[in-house]
């Protein structure tokens, strides 16, 4: 028998959060919701889920505190924004600490449920289809699984979401590719908010490849990227 999917609600609205446990507990997965941060947190480190959804507004320690705490013990668990917020500099703030997806509240069951699911299938793809690839990158080899980058004297490790869009990067070496398409495939979803993380992510990727001569991400104006290798 599979094993239920663990999901992390940090919601410190009771009567919200017994909402989202309820409906998340019909569609099969294994819920448990916390009223504040700290609660949260203390559940992360025993539970290991495999999905969190947190309210930014908590007593105690907020959501952002608490994803920056969840990202310094994984890179790969998808983290997803509940908030009343729509303000341009809190969903920034949200995708610089690590989060996967941004949802405003009010928002509907079958709208939170479609945007789980797309982390679940997107992990499961990303489990199935990229264990053992590797890519030549220049002096480095690329190891998506293993979430590092690595050379003779070298070794770069990388979160989930880098790995992701490196990834996707070296499927489609030395072609023009659009924002939104880049957005679709790895983050889920073409939105102005996604667009701006994905820039920060990018810039990180240039980083890591500055030594790197053979290799360059291009911006194409007004289009996209270009990740050009050159032998």
């Amino acid at each position: 028998m599979q094993q239920k999917i663990k999901i992390l609600v940090a919601e410190d609205d009771l009567q919200l959060g017994f909402i989202i446990k309820d409906n998340l507990e019909e569609a099969g997965f294994q819920v448990i919701n916390c009223p504040d941060g700290e609660a949260a947190w203390d559940y992360y480190q025993k539970a290991d889920p495999d999905l969190c959804i947190l309210d930014v507004n908590m007593p105690y320690r907020d959501g952002f505190s608490l994803a920056k705490k969840i990202r310094q013990k994984s890179d790969i668990v998808p983290i997803l924004f509940l908030t009343a917020k729509s303000l341009e500099e809190d969903k920034l703030k949200g995708f610089a600490i690590g989060a996967d997806d941004y949802i405003v509240k009010p928002f509907s069951m079958k709208e939170l449920l479609s945007r789980i699911n797309v982390f679940i299938r997107r992990n499961r793809l990303l489990i199935n289809s990229e264990a053992q690839r590797s890519y030549k990158i220049g002096r480095f080899t690329f190891i998506p699984e293993d979430l590092r980058l690595s050379a003779e004297n070298e070794t770069i490790t990388l979160t989930q979401r880098e790995a992701e869009l490196l990834t996707f990067l070296c499927e489609h070496a030395n072609k023009v590719l659009k924002r939104e398409d880049i957005l679709v495939h790895v983050w889920g979803k073409n939105d102005f908010f996604l667009g701006r993380s994905m820039d920060v992510f990018l810039a990180r990727l240039r980083k890591m490849l500055a030594s790197e001569p053979s290799v360059n991400i291009e911006t194409i104006h007004k289009v996209g990227y270009r990740f050009s290798l050159s032998h």
